[in-house]
């Protein structure tokens, strides 16, 4: 068991380090063929091995290292695979997996998980464990690894996937887009979307940053959407280099009840694009999210405070940076809403059916407010930045923060730590 949140999802016994998607989806009838070139380094010897896989998609064909004739089972999500023969500790091994059917969500507690059909096309929404709806993985956030995507479908859709645009070729109706993404990724943070969008470039410095919008909606995109660039240089000055290569936002024409993140990508509806600008502290929360969360990565779900806590925050700074109430006065209004809230929760470790409670995310922003508070802007902000560049592409944990906190400081901050991570009442605000 991987981690105890999701007791059934990830497997061990091997690393995957490269995942070779090519997927050809008709989004009039909901049929995904895929083929999965899966590379990793056996970690144990091994006999057999896993793979994350819904029920919705069947197995065609395998081949383990290219040698064919691979026994396997399907069965409850779960790929099972009966090697031809020992695999050692430290041995390479080349999955190459075939498989076909109309993907579906997981339903479970945290509500509709993975690949979902829109009006027009499809996204998959992942987190936490709805990886394995489209393609065959260790469905872990710990589990990075590179990847290309390839997504053929009808001409009259565009498909976006993470990472860069390599290569796009028409032909006999249908597109296909080949997109690379080099980075380490979690497979939750692995995306396909599918729809009627426009691409335009929203900015080119300090980032790229592009937008896949519905021709439609592109006039309240400029407006709700217009300080992108903005809120980059500014995340930039606070939390150190945007660690990948572009950023990319999609609307959808359908509604989304919350934005998607994803890695260099993020999702949102089209009732977030309403000409308003009432999401803009969303815009800048999926934003937040490439430090933190998408780049540096919680190894274990208990820990999710260091994604979904640390975003929060960074709404609150760009609303100090942006001439609106300064992260002092969200905190005093969100420390009273919590206060009013039952006090019946540990921050790092939540519990799985409260992994996206509110309360982890504001509670988390607040633990950081206090130690602001505690360290002085200037000493926070290094420690911002020293925190998204050490472990830059892969895996914390609370403890490793706390650690690298300790540097920036000459008191201790075990009172501090005690009272807003690890304790159930609610401390005072600082």
């Amino acid at each position: 068991m991987l981690d105890p949140y999701l007791p059934t999802s990830g497997n061990t016994g091997y690393q995957v380090s490269r995942y070779d998607l090519a997927l050809s989806y008709r989004v009039t009838t909901n049929r995904l063929e895929g083929h999965a070139l899966v590379t990793a380094t056996a970690t144990e010897d091994l006999t057999t091995l896993a793979l994350d896989l819904g029920s919705a998609l069947k197995v065609t064909k395998i081949k383990v290292n290219d040698a064919g004739g691979i026994k396997f089972t399907q069965r409850d999500n779960k790929l099972r695979i009966k090697l031809a023969g020992t695999i050692r500790r430290g041995d390479l091994i080349r999955v190459d997996i075939r498989y076909a059917g109309h993907p579906r969500p997981l339903d479970n507690m945290f509500g509709s998980i993975g690949w979902e059909e829109l009006t027009e096309g499809a996204l998959t929404a992942n987190q936490p464990n709805g990886a394995c709806t489209w393609f065959p993985c260790n469905d872990h956030p710990s589990a990075k690894a590179s990847y290309r995507i390839t997504i053929t479908t009808e001409s009259t859709y565009q498909a976006l996937a993470n990472g860069t645009l390599v290569s796009r070729k028409s032909g006999a109706g249908t597109t296909t887009w080949v997109y690379d993404q080099p980075e380490p990724m979690s497979p939750y943070l692995a995306t396909v979307q599918i729809g009627r969008y426009a691409t335009h470039t929203v900015a080119a410095t300090p980032v790229l940053i592009k937008a896949a919008v519905p021709p439609a909606l592109r006039r309240s995109f400029d407006h709700d959407f217009a300080r992108q660039r903005d809120m980059m240089t500014t995340f930039i000055s606070m939390f150190g280099p945007y660690p990948f290569p572009s950023y990319t936002v999609v609307v959808t024409e359908d509604e989304l009840e919350i934005p998607l993140e994803a890695q260099c990508l993020s999702i949102f509806g089209a009732n977030h694009c309403d000409g308003s600008r009432d999401s803009e502290r969303l815009i800048a929360h999926e934003l937040a999210h490439q430090w933190f969360g998408n780049s540096v990565t919680a190894a274990q779900y208990k820990d999710i405070w260091l994604h979904e806590g640390f975003a929060c925050y960074a709404e609150w700074l760009w609303s100090e940076r942006s001439d609106g109430p300064s992260a002092k006065e969200w905190a005093e209004h969100y420390w009273t809403k919590l206060d009013r809230s039952p006090k019946d929760l540990v921050l790092t470790d939540p519990g799985p059916r409260n992994l996206f409670d509110d309360r982890v995310y504001k509670r988390g922003a607040l633990a950081l407010h206090a130690l602001r508070c505690r360290l002085g802007d200037d000493s926070f902000f290094s420690l911002l930045q020293d925190w998204t560049t050490r472990p830059r592409f892969g895996t914390v944990t609370t403890q490793n923060f706390t650690d690298l906190a300790s540097n920036y400081t000459h008191h201790d901050l075990d009172g501090l730590w005690n009272e807003w991570l690890t304790r159930r009442p609610l401390p005072d605000l600082p």
